[in-house]
């Protein structure tokens, strides 16, 4: 085991797009464990642009980071010692931890990951640790779609939107996906069965979205807030539901956003809008992750991860969310499990 301990910490707030000196990279002293407490070394670094509202002072559902602070995100590792009896060195855990190599761990933040199968633990982690559930309880519990209504999902080549479409798909709905390139368009429409895409960045999406849902939209999965919000209000169908899972198109904005111009279709056709936190469901995490294996296993939910080496990297893979350059859930290797 080295003797170094490489730690991203927050150095300052970030305002606007994010820049290399938010964040710094320093080695330091491996942690000591004390009882009840058991060591860490990171397998996988999960990328998500909750780690961007993290990062931030605003109002937000958990505190945001502190500044000098090691930066927080959800982590799978390997426990390297214990001091803790529901523990053993070699268990793989996933939770919430910290950019570092090596982190203590928390037994009300981390859970043994268990036994993948066949299925590669950095598959699993992708999949089940967070982005599966949150497709899962959003779209069933939130949208609850039912069949032949239509469903649009922004951010739909994403981890999460790639498998809210294909629930959708199982469910028995017409899927919309909204991408910002041909190669994802094509993506989910040829390999994932999405009956539309519309790519954001060459099309109109307003007049797009008009001829993709001749019967408007029942449910429509919000991943990125902001004008494609807007075009979908138009269309909502009357007690339509919007799950809101993510307002990215937001997060690197240095001024307020302006709310919806067409939020009173809100009012007209009695939508109802719900934001959620996935942590919120945790101790269901268990029936979506039977049921989403299930479907993985029947070849009816297809995953794409897009992983990328090194911790040192971290920082500049992040970015990728914010500019749509990442192709599937976004992580980082440091060593496999």
């Amino acid at each position: 085991m080295s003797d170094v301990n490489r730690v991203w910490r927050l150095r300052k707030r970030p305002v606007g797009d994010l820049t290399d000196d938010v964040l710094s990279f320093e080695k330091e002293a491996i942690p000591t464990i004390e009882d009840g407490q058991f060591l860490v070394r990171l397998n996988y670094l999960s990328l998500d642009p909750t780690n961007r509202i993290w990062m931030s002072d605003q109002d937000q559902y958990m505190p945001p980071v502190e500044l000098n602070a090691p930066m927080r995100g959800l982590i799978c590792g390997t426990v390297k010692s214990s001091k803790n009896s529901d523990f053993s060195e070699g268990d793989i855990v996933s939770g919430l931890g910290v950019w570092a190599d090596y982190q203590v761990g928390n037994p009300q933040m981390m859970n043994k990951l268990g036994d993948t199968g066949p299925m590669p633990v950095v598959d699993a982690f992708a999949t089940f640790a967070l982005v599966g559930p949150t497709a899962y309880f959003g779209l069933l519990d939130i949208g609850q779609p039912q069949e032949k209504e239509t469903v649009v999902v922004s951010g739909a080549a994403g981890a999460v939107g790639s498998i809210v479409g294909q629930i959708a798909k199982i469910k028995g709905c017409h899927v919309v996906g909204i991408a910002g390139s041909e190669e994802k368009c094509d993506w989910i429409t040829k390999d994932l069965g999405f009956d539309v895409a519309i790519n954001y960045k060459t099309e109109n999406v307003a007049e797009s979205l008009a001829k993709a849902c001749p019967n408007g939209i029942d449910v429509y999965f919000d991943n990125v807030g902001g004008s494609i919000l807007d075009a979908c209000l138009k269309l909502m169908n009357i007690k339509g539901r919007i799950p809101t899972c993510g307002l990215i198109s937001g997060y690197n904005e240095s001024e307020p956003v302006p709310g919806p111009y067409n939020y009173g279709m809100m009012l007209m056709q009695r939508v109802r809008i719900e934001g959620f936190i996935v942590t919120d469901y945790a101790p269901r995490f268990p029936e979506a992750i039977a049921e989403l294996g299930k479907w993985m296993g029947e070849g009816k939910i297809k995953v794409r991860q897009d992983v990328h080496d090194g911790l040192e990297n971290a920082l500049e893979h992040l970015k990728m969310l914010f500019t749509g350059a990442n192709k599937g859930k976004l992580i980082v290797r440091v060593e496999d499990a």
